[in-house]
């Protein structure tokens, strides 16, 4: 084939190309073609109604209800009668003049979208301007839903909704204005499965931009899908009985089932009530202005000295490294000297004690000599390898990084490195004593109560935890198989009998010395429990508190923390441990009620 010849051929086959191209666009697919027409078609969008929340026993948490708003199309409004539309929509008239002078400025930048005109309008102003809507082209009135809360039952958990913004859509261009989306808590965790898939109606405009019949007789109009509904791990009940133990408190207390780490209760005090979720940007600026900050989930977000809670991982630590043994008793004279005339403090209790007795009575004494063990390791070249050492032992235990929730917004907490040391005080010129206060969980240690709560379910477990979590597998709904799988500590299992053996005691006595938990006595449920006073540089020492029960075969795990209230005992004991009474029972036994009436009549603020 001469050159001239492939010239030919080479056309003739390009030109098939272009040819078989243009009659696919034409006449096969006619996407192009609705693209160069969109000018001309209008989109009526159907709302989806999202997802229902459910707690774990199927009491609903979050549900929907019909809300109507009024939209408008700027383009296509006509000349129309201002105080007609103000007496059909129940609104000023200046209202109304106002919006379309706006909507006149910008018309540019508006172009043909549709806008949101009025939200939430009256049922009868709804009907009364359907009945009307015929005099106003351009506005349309839309049915949507609204979240309704019908059980008073963990706003910070629960999380809002609110409308999007221009920002969002540039980053979520399947987002539209109008549109809403989760904000905080399990909404926003649960966005993509709640807010569900919109709909549409197609409709055709005639070049004077009226709109007119339905495009391709509906054929292109999308049903809207609804959103999933979800089963969350909380029980509703001992959420709204934590939050009443919790009011005019700052604090948390998180409840976790030990077998498979779903979050029963988690309560962040002061919180946000319910009733202000369906409408939040009317009472946003109020509950932001509150010093309090009831929008701030302490449960995840606040990071606190765990205090005397952590001396069970420093006494499991000193056992695992062979520098403890449960018999290996130490004095305690109200408590450990240290350095020039020093003394870290203690109360009072008898002494000596050995592990047991020194978990049920918290002697900080005790738990000095433990961590100076450790620290002292001989198996060590230095103190700085057996403190990296011990790091990881604790690391182990779900501190120092975040915990890998599905709930958002977790923080890690702090567990300091040997190099922060090196750069505080210099390298090698730190030791034991200098770091002292980390043998009763004080210092640099910071930890949530999420963490804190984690650390009652491992000791329930006997050394190991289910990263905790919040929403339950469903139908429709997987959660992360992570969520499944045991996450063990590097502490030998066996260890753990002994600590939660001084747990056991620290509530129900026995030994050498009176337990500080013994308010937490529950008869016939063998709590397991463990004191925390936690020192607070800004006021009053924390109150904590863990405990979890049975003894064998544990059903809860429970943490709370009261800030500036003084000891564990007094106030994070009664709350955490009627919390575990309440879920195992149903109710607090005759003589218990003190506790209960005292907290529900307590108010710090």
């Amino acid at each position: 084939m001469n050159r001239k010849n492939r010239l030919v051929t080479g056309l003739l086959v390009v030109a098939g190309i272009l040819l078989a191209k243009l009659f696919y666009i034409q006449i096969i697919n006619d996407k192009y073609k609705r693209d160069a027409s969109n000018n001309s078609l209008v989109y009526n969008y159907i709302f989806p109604p999202r997802g229902v929340i459910y707690d774990r026993n199927g009491e609903i948490l979050v549900g929907n209800e019909v809300c109507y708003d009024i939209t408008v199309t700027p383009r296509d409004v006509m000349p129309f009668d201002t105080l007609a539309l103000a007496g059909a929509l129940g609104v000023e008239a200046d209202f109304i003049r106002e919006r379309m002078a706006y909507y006149r400025q910008y018309r540019t930048r508006i172009g043909y979208q549709t806008l949101s005109f009025l939200k939430h309008i009256p049922q009868e102003n709804y009907i009364r301007f359907v009945e009307e809507a015929y005099r106003f082209p351009g506005f349309r009135a839309e049915v949507r839903s609204v979240r309704q809360y019908p059980f008073n039952a963990g706003g910070n958990l629960l999380g809002y909704i609110s409308e999007v913004d221009a920002d969002f859509i540039k980053e979520h261009p399947d987002y539209r204005s109008g549109d809403y989306v989760g904000k905080t808590g399990l909404e926003a965790a649960m966005e993509q499965e709640l807010r569900g898939v919109k709909g549409f109606h197609i409709y055709l405009r005639d070049s004077r931009n009226r709109v007119q019949s339905p495009y391709m007789d509906g054929a292109e109009d999308k049903e809207a899908e609804p959103g999933k509904d979800i089963v969350s791990t909380i029980d509703a009940h001992l959420q709204q009985y934590g939050q009443r133990l919790m009011e005019g408190k700052v604090g948390s207390v998180v409840a976790i089932e030990p077998s498979t780490g779903e979050i029963l209760a988690m309560v962040s005090s002061p919180g946000i009530d319910v009733d202000v979720l369906s409408d939040i940007g009317k009472h946003y600026a109020e509950i932001a202005k509150n010093p309090r900050k009831p929008m701030f989930n302490r449960t995840v977000m606040a990071s606190y000295p765990p205090g005397s809670v952590f001396k069970l991982i420093n006494g499991l630590i000193g056992l695992q490294e062979g520098v403890l043994k449960p018999e290996n008793s130490y004095p305690c004279n109200s408590g450990f000297p240290y350095g020039n005339n020093r003394k870290l403090g203690c109360h009072g209790h008898a002494s000596p004690l050995n592990l047991l007795s020194a978990i049920a009575t918290s002697c900080n004494g005790y738990f000095c000599y433990v961590l100076r063990n450790i620290l002292d390791n001989k198996a060590y070249k230095s103190t700085k390898e057996a403190f990296d050492a011990w790091r990881e032992y604790v690391l182990s235990f779900g501190f120092g990084h975040k915990l890998g929730s599905d709930f958002p917004s977790e923080l890690g907490g702090n567990i300091p490195t040997s190099d922060y040391y090196d750069r505080m005080y210099g390298q090698g010129r730190w030791r034991f004593q200098t770091i002292i206060s980390l043998s009763i969980g004080q210092g640099e240690i910071g930890a949530t109560p999420l963490q804190i709560a984690n650390l009652a379910a491992t000791m329930a477990n006997r050394g190991f935890y289910y990263i905790p979590h919040i929403v339950k597998e469903s139908e429709g709904v997987e959660i992360d198989p992570k969520f499944k799988e045991r996450q063990y500590t590097k502490v030998d299992t066996k260890h753990f009998e002994t600590a939660v053996q001084g747990m056991y005691m620290a509530v129900n006595g026995g030994g050498s010395a009176g337990g500080t938990a013994f308010s937490a006595r529950i008869p016939g449920l063998d709590v397991c429990g463990k004191t925390g006073t936690a020192q607070n540089p800004h006021g009053k020492d924390n109150s904590v508190f863990i405990c979890f029960a049975p003894k064998d075969n544990p059903r809860i795990a429970v943490a709370a923390y009261v800030e500036n209230a003084g000891f564990g005992a007094t106030w994070a004991l009664p709350v955490a441990s009627l919390m575990l009474e309440k879920y195992l029972t149903g109710e607090i036994s005759p003589e218990r009620k003190y506790l209960e009436d005292r907290l529900m009549t307590t108010r710090f603020f």
